[in-house]
Protein backbone atom coordinates (compact mmCIF):
# COMPACT_ATOMS: atom_id res chain seq x y z
CA UNK A 1 0.00 0.00 0.00
CA UNK A 2 2.95 2.66 0.62
CA UNK A 3 4.25 1.72 -2.91
CA UNK A 4 3.52 4.38 -5.97
CA UNK A 5 0.80 2.80 -8.24
CA UNK A 6 0.78 3.42 -12.20
CA UNK A 7 -2.42 4.94 -13.05
CA UNK A 8 -4.25 3.33 -15.50
CA UNK A 9 -2.67 3.64 -18.94
CA UNK A 10 -1.11 6.95 -18.24
CA UNK A 11 2.62 6.98 -17.02
CA UNK A 12 1.45 8.73 -14.10
CA UNK A 13 2.65 6.97 -10.45
CA UNK A 14 0.70 7.80 -7.54
CA UNK A 15 0.72 6.85 -3.77
CA UNK A 16 -2.87 4.67 -2.78
CA UNK A 17 -4.30 7.97 -0.57
CA UNK A 18 -4.74 10.85 -2.75
CA UNK A 19 -5.58 13.83 -0.62
CA UNK A 20 -8.80 16.79 -1.58
CA UNK A 21 -8.20 19.75 -0.78
CA UNK A 22 -11.91 20.89 0.24
CA UNK A 23 -11.71 20.11 3.90
CA UNK A 24 -8.67 22.89 4.98
CA UNK A 25 -5.94 20.49 5.66
CA UNK A 26 -2.77 22.77 7.30
CA UNK A 27 0.19 23.18 4.18
CA UNK A 28 2.65 22.10 6.22
CA UNK A 29 0.29 18.57 6.98
CA UNK A 30 0.03 18.25 3.45
CA UNK A 31 3.75 18.71 2.69
CA UNK A 32 4.52 15.99 5.50
CA UNK A 33 2.05 13.70 3.60
CA UNK A 34 3.82 13.88 0.33
CA UNK A 35 6.96 12.69 1.72
CA UNK A 36 5.33 9.59 2.83
CA UNK A 37 4.07 8.93 -0.33
CA UNK A 38 1.03 11.41 -0.78
CA UNK A 39 1.25 12.68 -4.27
CA UNK A 40 -1.79 12.87 -5.66
CA UNK A 41 -2.98 16.62 -4.87
CA UNK A 42 -7.01 16.77 -6.35
CA UNK A 43 -7.48 20.92 -6.43
CA UNK A 44 -11.18 19.99 -7.32
CA UNK A 45 -14.56 21.68 -6.19
CA UNK A 46 -12.73 23.84 -3.39
CA UNK A 47 -9.73 25.17 -4.46
CA UNK A 48 -8.31 25.94 -0.89
CA UNK A 49 -5.49 28.45 -0.20
CA UNK A 50 -3.89 25.67 1.75
CA UNK A 51 -3.41 22.97 -0.53
CA UNK A 52 -2.04 25.64 -3.10
CA UNK A 53 0.40 26.78 -0.74
CA UNK A 54 1.55 22.99 -0.25
CA UNK A 55 1.74 22.74 -4.03
CA UNK A 56 4.17 25.81 -4.59
CA UNK A 57 6.58 24.63 -1.42
CA UNK A 58 6.88 21.19 -3.36
CA UNK A 59 7.38 22.75 -6.24
CA UNK A 60 10.39 25.21 -4.73
CA UNK A 61 11.51 21.91 -3.46
CA UNK A 62 12.62 20.73 -6.92
CA UNK A 63 9.85 18.22 -7.24
CA UNK A 64 7.73 18.87 -9.47
CA UNK A 65 8.20 15.66 -11.30
CA UNK A 66 6.74 13.89 -8.42
CA UNK A 67 3.73 15.29 -7.67
CA UNK A 68 0.14 14.96 -9.40
CA UNK A 69 -1.73 17.89 -9.40
CA UNK A 70 -4.97 17.37 -10.34
CA UNK A 71 -7.16 20.81 -11.35
CA UNK A 72 -11.24 19.73 -11.25
CA UNK A 73 -13.55 22.18 -13.80
CA UNK A 74 -17.33 22.44 -13.42
CA UNK A 75 -17.69 24.78 -16.65
CA UNK A 76 -19.98 24.08 -19.35
CA UNK A 77 -18.70 26.43 -22.09
CA UNK A 78 -15.94 26.11 -23.97
CA UNK A 79 -14.05 29.77 -22.61
CA UNK A 80 -15.32 29.06 -19.16
CA UNK A 81 -12.74 25.87 -19.46
CA UNK A 82 -10.11 27.47 -20.33
CA UNK A 83 -10.13 30.48 -18.27
CA UNK A 84 -11.07 28.44 -15.12
CA UNK A 85 -7.84 25.80 -15.96
CA UNK A 86 -5.46 29.04 -16.69
CA UNK A 87 -7.35 30.73 -13.26
CA UNK A 88 -6.04 28.01 -11.55
CA UNK A 89 -2.66 27.42 -12.55
CA UNK A 90 -1.96 30.58 -12.57
CA UNK A 91 -3.26 30.76 -8.55
CA UNK A 92 -0.77 27.70 -8.41
CA UNK A 93 2.50 28.51 -9.77
CA UNK A 94 2.38 26.15 -12.77
CA UNK A 95 3.06 25.85 -16.33
CA UNK A 96 0.50 22.85 -16.31
CA UNK A 97 -1.62 20.80 -14.51
CA UNK A 98 -0.93 16.77 -14.43
CA UNK A 99 -5.08 16.04 -14.94
CA UNK A 100 -7.47 18.23 -15.77
CA UNK A 101 -10.76 16.75 -14.45
CA UNK A 102 -14.34 17.45 -15.86
CA UNK A 103 -16.42 17.39 -13.20
CA UNK A 104 -19.75 16.19 -13.09
CA UNK A 105 -20.71 14.99 -16.06
CA UNK A 106 -24.16 12.64 -16.33
CA UNK A 107 -23.76 13.01 -20.17
CA UNK A 108 -20.66 13.19 -22.39
CA UNK A 109 -19.20 16.91 -22.71
CA UNK A 110 -20.20 18.95 -25.60
CA UNK A 111 -17.96 18.64 -28.56
CA UNK A 112 -16.93 22.25 -28.24
CA UNK A 113 -15.45 22.02 -24.70
CA UNK A 114 -13.76 18.93 -26.22
CA UNK A 115 -12.18 20.49 -29.07
CA UNK A 116 -10.77 23.41 -26.33
CA UNK A 117 -9.83 20.78 -23.86
CA UNK A 118 -7.67 19.18 -26.93
CA UNK A 119 -6.30 22.46 -27.95
CA UNK A 120 -4.88 23.45 -24.18
CA UNK A 121 -3.57 19.73 -24.20
CA UNK A 122 -1.68 20.32 -27.02
CA UNK A 123 -0.36 24.04 -25.45
CA UNK A 124 0.43 21.42 -22.50
CA UNK A 125 -1.37 23.25 -19.95
CA UNK A 126 -1.84 19.71 -18.99
CA UNK A 127 -0.94 16.20 -19.48
CA UNK A 128 -3.70 14.12 -18.87
CA UNK A 129 -7.77 14.61 -19.28
CA UNK A 130 -10.34 13.21 -16.67
CA UNK A 131 -13.76 13.21 -15.65
CA UNK A 132 -15.99 12.41 -12.44
CA UNK A 133 -19.09 11.77 -12.07
CA UNK A 134 -22.11 9.63 -10.67
CA UNK A 135 -23.40 8.08 -13.65
CA UNK A 136 -22.09 5.00 -14.07
CA UNK A 137 -22.93 3.66 -16.99
CA UNK A 138 -21.52 6.35 -18.88
CA UNK A 139 -17.94 5.53 -17.95
CA UNK A 140 -17.47 2.22 -20.05
CA UNK A 141 -18.88 4.03 -23.22
CA UNK A 142 -16.16 6.74 -22.36
CA UNK A 143 -13.27 4.32 -21.79
CA UNK A 144 -13.46 2.98 -25.71
CA UNK A 145 -12.67 7.21 -26.24
CA UNK A 146 -8.67 7.36 -26.40
CA UNK A 147 -8.96 10.89 -25.12
CA UNK A 148 -9.88 9.88 -21.07
CA UNK A 149 -7.20 9.35 -19.33
CA UNK A 150 -8.36 8.66 -16.45
CA UNK A 151 -12.15 8.22 -13.96
CA UNK A 152 -12.62 9.91 -10.62
CA UNK A 153 -15.96 7.65 -9.39
CA UNK A 154 -18.02 7.43 -6.24
CA UNK A 155 -17.35 4.11 -5.02
CA UNK A 156 -17.25 2.75 -1.37
CA UNK A 157 -19.13 -0.49 1.20
CA UNK A 158 -22.42 1.37 0.40
CA UNK A 159 -22.62 2.56 -2.88
CA UNK A 160 -21.15 -0.81 -4.56
CA UNK A 161 -22.54 -0.44 -7.70
CA UNK A 162 -18.88 0.33 -9.59
CA UNK A 163 -18.35 -3.82 -9.07
CA UNK A 164 -21.14 -4.19 -11.49
CA UNK A 165 -21.84 -1.47 -13.56
CA UNK A 166 -17.74 -0.11 -14.23
CA UNK A 167 -15.23 -2.46 -13.40
CA UNK A 168 -15.93 -5.56 -15.47
CA UNK A 169 -16.67 -3.66 -18.87
CA UNK A 170 -13.58 -1.24 -18.77
CA UNK A 171 -10.41 -2.27 -21.49
CA UNK A 172 -7.31 -3.96 -20.53
CA UNK A 173 -5.64 -0.63 -20.96
CA UNK A 174 -8.07 1.17 -19.11
CA UNK A 175 -7.87 4.84 -17.93
CA UNK A 176 -6.64 5.26 -14.05
CA UNK A 177 -9.50 4.77 -11.68
CA UNK A 178 -9.77 7.13 -8.48
CA UNK A 179 -12.46 6.84 -5.84
CA UNK A 180 -14.45 9.65 -3.93
CA UNK A 181 -16.39 9.49 -0.85
CA UNK A 182 -15.17 6.57 0.91
CA UNK A 183 -16.74 7.26 4.06
CA UNK A 184 -19.77 7.89 2.30
CA UNK A 185 -20.08 11.23 3.83
CA UNK A 186 -18.54 9.81 7.58
CA UNK A 187 -22.09 8.31 7.36
CA UNK A 188 -20.06 4.54 7.43
CA UNK A 189 -18.41 5.41 10.44
CA UNK A 190 -21.27 7.01 12.32
CA UNK A 191 -24.53 6.13 10.91
CA UNK A 192 -27.33 5.00 13.50
CA UNK A 193 -28.41 2.02 11.42
CA UNK A 194 -24.98 -0.05 12.16
CA UNK A 195 -26.13 -2.70 14.79
CA UNK A 196 -24.55 -1.94 18.13
CA UNK A 197 -23.06 -5.32 18.32
CA UNK A 198 -21.09 -4.43 14.93
CA UNK A 199 -17.56 -2.79 15.20
CA UNK A 200 -18.04 0.01 13.37
CA UNK A 201 -15.69 1.02 11.08
CA UNK A 202 -12.91 3.85 11.30
CA UNK A 203 -12.47 5.98 8.05
CA UNK A 204 -8.87 4.08 7.55
CA UNK A 205 -11.16 0.94 6.95
CA UNK A 206 -13.43 2.60 4.31
CA UNK A 207 -10.05 3.53 2.33
CA UNK A 208 -8.59 -0.13 2.84
CA UNK A 209 -12.04 -1.21 1.85
CA UNK A 210 -11.82 0.87 -1.54
CA UNK A 211 -8.21 0.32 -2.70
CA UNK A 212 -8.10 -3.47 -1.80
CA UNK A 213 -10.34 -3.48 -5.07
CA UNK A 214 -7.72 -4.23 -7.84
CA UNK A 215 -9.79 -1.79 -10.17
CA UNK A 216 -9.26 0.91 -8.30
CA UNK A 217 -6.09 2.82 -8.23
CA UNK A 218 -6.36 5.75 -5.70
CA UNK A 219 -8.43 6.52 -3.17
CA UNK A 220 -9.30 10.26 -1.87
CA UNK A 221 -8.91 11.42 1.58
CA UNK A 222 -10.33 14.54 2.70
CA UNK A 223 -8.88 15.41 6.43
CA UNK A 224 -9.76 18.83 7.74
CA UNK A 225 -6.69 18.62 10.16
CA UNK A 226 -3.05 17.55 10.37
CA UNK A 227 -3.93 14.66 12.73
CA UNK A 228 -6.73 13.07 11.01
CA UNK A 229 -4.71 12.73 7.63
CA UNK A 230 -1.87 10.92 10.11
CA UNK A 231 -4.02 8.93 11.16
CA UNK A 232 -5.42 8.01 7.57
CA UNK A 233 -2.33 7.33 5.96
CA UNK A 234 -1.35 4.74 9.22
CA UNK A 235 -4.40 2.92 8.56
CA UNK A 236 -3.77 2.39 5.17
CA UNK A 237 -0.32 1.01 5.81
CA UNK A 238 -2.29 -2.14 7.17
CA UNK A 239 -2.35 -3.02 3.55
CA UNK A 240 -5.68 -4.81 2.12
CA UNK A 241 -8.26 -6.16 3.94
CA UNK A 242 -8.76 -9.88 4.88
CA UNK A 243 -11.91 -12.06 3.38
CA UNK A 244 -13.07 -11.50 6.67
CA UNK A 245 -12.86 -7.92 6.86
CA UNK A 246 -14.33 -7.24 3.14
CA UNK A 247 -17.66 -9.41 4.69
CA UNK A 248 -18.01 -7.39 7.72
CA UNK A 249 -17.67 -4.37 5.72
CA UNK A 250 -20.13 -5.41 3.19
CA UNK A 251 -22.57 -6.14 6.02
CA UNK A 252 -22.10 -2.52 6.89
CA UNK A 253 -22.33 -1.29 3.80
CA UNK A 254 -25.95 -2.87 3.35
CA UNK A 255 -26.87 -1.34 6.64
CA UNK A 256 -25.87 2.21 5.96
CA UNK A 257 -27.37 1.62 2.14
CA UNK A 258 -30.75 0.63 4.20
CA UNK A 259 -31.96 -2.54 2.07
CA UNK A 260 -31.15 -6.45 1.35
CA UNK A 261 -29.14 -6.27 -1.79
CA UNK A 262 -27.26 -8.97 -3.67
CA UNK A 263 -23.98 -10.35 -2.37
CA UNK A 264 -22.66 -10.08 -5.71
CA UNK A 265 -23.28 -6.10 -5.45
Amino acid sequence: MNQKIKLGKTELYAGRLGIGAAYGTPADALEAAFEEGCNYFYWGALRNAKMATAIRNIVNKGKRDDLIVVIQDFRRSRHGVEHSLMRGLKKLGLNYADVLLLGWYKNPPNPNVLDTVEKLKDKQAFRYLGLSGHKRVLFPELAKDPRYDLFQIRYNAANRGAEEDIFPHLPENRPGIVSFTATRRMSLVKSKRIPADEKRPTAGDCYRFVITNPSVDVVITGPSNAEQLKQNLAEVQKGPLSEDELAWMHRIGDYVYGRERKSAM
